[in-house]
């Protein structure tokens, strides 16, 4: 258990965290970010980032936030392992458990990320990042140009991957577990009308396959109606069935919306019902979920963090 009480504490190293601790570590504000267990996010498990600013070349994901954590670590930004597991927001300096670790702080960057939602079938980890298997058509669209592709789901969001995606893929086979869209009426409309894109009802993904080099060609699907097995052939396989926010430990403490994202006050994006403690990155955003909107939000978090104390 530390007595040391921390100017600010930053929970996460994606790019939210770490642009966070960039600008509040060049503000002499000495932070101390806390790692999870991913370090670095879920672009380290991507091979190539080709829509982050300042890369024409595209950049490695683990390569960029390796080269972030270095920006931050050169202005003085300190890292600790922890994974939190509770927090008393009631009274400052505020406090941060994890297992037996005991942390306090005059302020606090939440930027936990928020984990897609996976089918957990065979083949679906094995290939996710960079090998066919992927949760966002923005990112990785581009690289399935003149070919067919895959989006598994059937709300808003699948349908707005799906319709992203006809823009690059030959075909797009939207696959679905009901006979009807959940979408709303003027997406799923528009998706079903679509003549790229074929709809694939009352289906389930049972299997990602592979080829020799370990990349995925091909799914294996069953109606649930008529029990017909068949294989679907795909180059990308696009899982579209939503996000889990990492907000469990601060959800007692801190305003989430029915989906369990961070609600942050009236106004802002990062600010929250309590006063010195922020949110950014795909925590609190559940719209657009990307690397750069991330690092913006990290950014915003940070320099509201250091107006907030030198007004203390």
């Amino acid at each position: 258990m530390s007595s040391e009480v921390e100017n600010v504490i930053i929970i996460g190293t994606g790019c939210a965290g770490l642009t966070s601790a960039i600008y509040t570590s060049r503000a002499n504000l000495n932070p101390l970010v806390l790692e999870g267990n991913l370090p670095g996010g879920q672009l380290t498990q991507t091979s190539e980032v080709e829509n982050f600013p300042g890369f024409p070349e595209g950049v490695d994901g683990f390569m960029l936030m390796d080269s972030l954590r270095k920006q931050a670590t050169k202005f003085g930004t300190r890292f600790g392992q922890a994974i939190i597991d509770s927090v008393d927001f009631s009274a400052s300096p505020y406090t941060l458990k994890a297992g037996d670790k005991e942390y306090k702080a005059k302020s606090v960057i939440i930027s936990t990320g928020a984990a897609p939602r996976m089918l957990g079938v065979p083949g679906e980890k094995e290939m996710f990042g960079g090998k066919g298997v992927t949760t966002c058509a923005t990112c990785d669209g581009a690289f399935y140009r003149d070919m067919d592709v895959v989006v598994v789901g059937g709300g808003d969001t699948a349908c707005e991957e799906a319709l992203f995606l006809t823009r690059f893929a030959s075909k797009v086979y939207l696959i679905h577990r009901r006979d009807e869209l959940r979408a709303s009426k003027v997406m799923a409309d528009r998706t079903i009308a679509h003549e790229k894109i074929e709809m694939v009802w009352d289906t389930v993904l049972d299997e990602v396959v592979a080829d020799d080099q370990g990349f995925a060609t091909a799914v294996k699907v069953t109606n649930k109606k008529t029990g017909e097995a068949s294989t679907i052939d795909a180059k990308g396989i696009f899982i579209a069935i939503g996000h889990i926010p990492n907000t469990g430990p601060f959800a007692e403490a801190l305003e989430t919306d029915e989906e369990g994202y961070f609600k942050p006050t009236l106004g802002s994006q990062v600010q929250t019902n309590i006063p010195g403690v922020y949110v950014a990155g795909d925590c609190a955003d559940h719209v657009y979920r990307q690397a750069i909107t991330a690092a913006g939000m990290g950014c915003q978090a940070a320099i509201e963090a250091e107006r907030w104390l030198a007004e203390q």
